[in-house]
């Protein structure tokens, strides 16, 4: 799943792969239902936790 990213996506990439506006990406990150580091301004994203969540989210 998620074969042609980085294994470290950006805010952007997520709304990518989650077809999904930037207001909820950043609730996602900010809710901890995807785990992310901040560094500085900018989130990083481990694509790990994308597919975890797409797979929780059909249980």
């Amino acid at each position: 799943m998620f074969y042609d990213y980085d294994d470290i996506v950006t805010v952007e990439t997520l709304m990518e792969m989650l077809c999904i506006g930037r207001n909820s990406a950043y609730y996602l990150l900010k809710s901890n239902q995807i785990k992310s580091v901040k560094i500085g301004r900018t989130y990083r994203i481990p694509k790990q936790s994308v597919q975890e969540y797409v797979l929780n989210s059909f249980r």
